[in-house]
């Protein structure tokens, strides 16, 4: 009995592939799974295949940086061998302490610009009329015509001199 449940295996294999090997699990809940290299029952070779299952997530709630970039290296085979936690807790410390020095970078030189007058402050815009009125914030005719939605102001005409006329 064992030889013909080791044949129907062996078929199983070669029909659907070699089974995908768990490589790891991160912080958010993520299995990472490897597919070895293998042969089809039609002799195609299929290359090996790097997946990741996103824990607790359907696939439309997925965001990007739900995946550690030290993972997202090793699914596209920029690294060789799958990162290990303790690699991913040093990078994520170092990514927030590098977050931090640039906040309080940032802050030390608004301070100093605040301190020598480099940033100006918020001015308070003045409203003097609506953009639909007639003369929008003037009390004269401008010399160039207007026109604001469903009306037109034409502008004041003063005719040149003769002498730039060609004769």
């Amino acid at each position: 009995m064992s030889g013909l449940w080791r044949l129907l295996r062996a078929l199983k294999v070669r029909v659907t592939g070699p089974p995908k090997e768990l490589v790891g699990l991160d912080h958010y809940g993520n299995k990472y799974y490897l597919i070895p290299k293998h042969e089809t029952w039609a002799g195609q070779t299929i290359r090996e295949r790097r997946m990741v299952d996103a824990g607790n997530l359907k696939e439309y709630q997925y965001e990007a940086g739900i995946i550690p970039t030290e993972w997202e290296a090793w699914i596209r085979k920029k690294r060789k061998d799958p990162p290990t936690i303790e690699e991913i807790l040093k990078n994520e410390n170092y990514r927030e302490e590098i977050k931090l020095k640039a906040k309080e970078a940032y802050e030390k030189d608004r301070l100093l610009q605040a301190k020598d007058g480099l940033v100006a402050e918020p001015v308070q815009t003045q409203i003097k009329g609506h953009a639909s009125a007639h003369y929008y914030g003037k009390n004269e005719p401008s010399p160039d015509p207007t026109s604001t939605a469903s009306t037109f102001q034409p502008g004041s005409w003063t005719p040149q001199d003769g002498s730039s006329r060609k004769k």
